[in-house]
């Protein structure tokens, strides 16, 4: 399971058949292979490639407002925003951080009486605190009541978490689903396969719908090349799960 989530998926991404491309151009003398390497390269480095592609996996940039969402039996947070270095003890936010505060606002709306935060733990650092129970310990601190929240399992992916939240929630099956808006596609349908009826409440857009095309745009760098993979992996991720039968 690890190998075909995790590392298979490098192969596919952008940097990894460059990487192909470029060593098997040199090893059979192939000038084709090489071009093709370069131009793999070129092409999801440039922000307007991976704009697109992150855009697609989003949809439309447009929070919705809590106080617009549907009230729910339970608001679901899934992992995936902190990191935990040596002296910060509660962990260091990454870029998702806005799961965590889209997940504390609905609760503090009053839109769930629980607040569910996912075990989530990298399958090769089990020294690590699974990250929802120092989200629980940050969420207290903010001010939500021990007694409203809930912790999973230990998880290790997104099907993970939702099987997860199946056996915590167990009868309460109308959810609020906080999560990255580009992971929210695969993330719903998951969810749903568990028998969750879902509002979703998208965070964390890393596209802007009103940036202007520049000469920058088609210049490669290497923050565009990391939203590529991020997007790439998302696609990859849900065709697996199709093929598996975890989603239709």
């Amino acid at each position: 399971m690890l190998l075909v989530n995790k590392i298979l998926p490098l192969f596919l991404l952008p940097l990894g058949l460059s990487l192909i491309c470029l060593v098997g151009g040199v090893v059979l003398r192939k000038r084709l292979l090489l071009w093709s390497g370069v131009l793999v390269l070129w092409m999801f480095s440039m922000p307007l490639v991976s704009n697109a592609l992150m855009r697609f996996v989003e949809g439309p940039a447009r929070r919705a407002a809590v106080r617009g969402v549907v009230k729910a039996d339970a608001i679901v947070v899934l992992s995936g925003m902190l990191h935990q270095v040596d002296g910060a003890p509660l962990g260091e936010w990454g870029d998702a951080v806005d799961r965590f505060e889209g997940g504390i606002d609905l609760f503090k709306a009053g839109r769930a009486p629980v607040l569910v935060f996912t075990r989530g733990q990298i399958p090769w650092r089990p020294d690590r605190i699974p990250e929802g129970e120092l989200l629980a310990k940050r969420a207290v601190q903010l001010g939500v009541p021990h007694k409203a929240i809930r912790l999973t399992e230990r998880v290790g992916n997104t099907a993970e978490e939702a099987a997860a939240a199946g056996k915590l929630l167990d009868r309460r099956k109308n959810i609020i689903l906080v999560t990255s808006a580009y992971h929210m596609p695969r993330a719903l349908l998951l969810f749903e396969k568990e028998g969750f009826r879902v509002v979703p409440y998208r965070v964390d857009y890393q596209v802007d719908d009103t940036a202007q095309l520049t000469v920058l745009s088609y210049l490669p760098n290497g923050s565009a090349l990391a939203q590529s993979e991020t997007a790439l992996r998302e696609m990859i991720g849900w065709v697996y799960y199709w093929c598996r039968g975890l989603v239709r």
